[in-house]
């Protein structure tokens, strides 16, 4: 069933649903229809019963069944009455002459008051029949007068309304099918149409869309969800590009001066102080090819979405600690003052090594770039922990701000200004893997995180 065509399955599906309701619709009206008969029937046999006991109650005529009267009441082939006095047929309709109807114990039942009685068939008639037997009282002495029907009419109206039913039911449900078949169609038009044009889009040709009908429905909701994904393929892909790009280009420069130290060594060095100078400026590029490739990696894992964290409680006050220590003898030789406030007791869980990373990149911008003291905080604020690090001078300038945590940002955009630009690119990242975010506002650089 799965290997046929979806308009197929839908048809069939609906065919199905189709057959189900036509089946249970026909089974209802028959049902129905066959209880109304009955029901009218035996209203018709109570009004004539009624109506024959009232001739012989009046007096008038001691064979009302004979008289013209009597006839009038019961139409010859289709119905019949006869009246039993003392177990003995004392009148009849001339189709039964004198047979009773009842045997014994139907007479003593019909007594004790009116009995609807049905019989296979009746003398003369030789059809399934219904009766009704009512008591009454008769010259002082007590009778059963027995009315009955043929039900050839009930079972006539069923058979014309089985045969209607069995003929327009399958034509209903053919057409029923062929609609099913065609709305399927209609539908999946605009699917095959997406799916043509997914089929030509390529990534070579940005800005391409699946054509959305606009129907209103899920077809559209569908069209258009599928295109904001292609938007956003389309960005990540333009991302991936450029990271790229922008790697081979900061790659390009270090492997550039690792060469030519090498090269200068091999080839020019005629002391051991020239050869040892260049290994020392190698081994100095070797680092920055190292740390930028280190930077780059962690880059594409939070790109992805898989940027490793071994979260473990974190004292605030040791963090911060272990980045001024890290940093205290290369500020102690520019002359910069390194300070660090945070309260002994305030706590979180992180990933420490990242934590100590992040700062270490907003210190190291402050002493590259700043003025004057450079000052490490952690404070709690509203069930979060702000991380932060300041200097006294002017800081990023406002306009450089939106996009001073995009990687391969710089406030100089020439590469020889050096830096990568991919310092708070990286303290964004882990921010964000934190569950945080960095901020920046002037000379002043944070990160919050959850206070978990």
């Amino acid at each position: 069933m799965r290997r046929l065509p979806i308009r197929i399955r839908v048809a069939a599906a609906f065919a199905a649903t189709m057959a189900l309701v036509l089946a249970g619709t026909g089974w209802f009206v028959y049902a129905r229809l066959g209880a109304d008969l009955s029901r009218a029937l035996d209203q018709d046999l109570r009004l004539r019963a009624h109506d024959l006991a009232s001739l012989y109650l009046s007096g008038r005529s001691p064979l009302p069944l004979s008289t013209e009267q009597g006839n009038r009441l019961v139409e010859p082939g289709e119905s019949f009455a006869e009246l039993i006095a003392g177990g003995v047929v004392v009148d009849a309709t001339p189709t039964l002459g004198r047979q009773r109807l009842l045997s014994w114990a139907q007479i003593q039942s019909a007594r004790r008051g009116p009995r609807f009685v049905d019989v296979p068939s009746v003398h003369g008639l030789d059809e399934p029949a219904r009766m009704l037997a009512t008591p009454i009282d008769l010259g002082g002495g007590r009778a059963l007068l027995v009315v009955g029907a043929t039900r050839e009419n009930r079972a006539e109206t069923l058979r014309s309304l089985r045969t209607e039913l069995l003929i327009a039911g399958p034509i209903a449900l053919l057409l029923a099918t062929g609609l099913g078949y065609v709305l399927a169609g209609a539908g999946l038009r605009t699917v095959e149409a997406m799916r043509g044009r997914a089929a030509e889009i390529s990534a070579d040709r940005p800005g391409e869309r699946l054509p959305v009908p606009p129907t209103r429905d899920e077809l559209e909701r569908l069209g258009a969800t599928l295109n904001e994904m292609l938007a956003r393929l389309e960005a990540a892909i333009e991302r991936e590009r450029g990271f790229v790009a922008e790697a081979g280009h900061e790659l390009r420069t270090p492997l550039a001066l690792l060469r030519a130290e090498l090269d200068f060594a091999l080839h020019h060095a005629v002391s051991e102080e020239e050869l040892r100078a260049a290994l020392r400026e190698a081994s100095a590029e070797t680092d920055r090819l190292v740390q930028l490739a280190g930077d780059l990696l962690l880059i594409a894992s939070s790109d992805r979405g898989k940027l490793p964290l071994r979260e473990e409680p974190v004292s605030a006050r040791e963090l911060l600690k272990s980045v001024h220590n890290r940093f205290a003898w290369r500020a102690q030789e520019i002359g910069r003052p390194l300070e660090l406030d945070s309260p002994a007791e305030l706590t979180f869980t992180g990933d420490r090594l990242r934590l100590e990373q992040a700062l270490g990149n907003l210190v190291e911008n402050a002493l590259r770039h700043g003025k004057g003291a450079v000052r490490v905080e952690a404070r709690p604020v509203d069930g979060r922990v702000e991380l932060h690090v300041r200097d006294e001078g002017t800081g990023l300038p406002p306009e450089f701000v939106p996009r001073a945590f995009q990687r391969f940002s710089r406030l100089d955009e020439s590469r020889a200004a050096g830096g990568a630009g991919l310092g708070l690119a990286i303290v964004d990242a882990i921010a964000e893997a934190h569950g945080g975010s960095a901020r920046a506002d002037g000379a002043d650089v944070w990160i919050s995180v959850p206070a978990r």
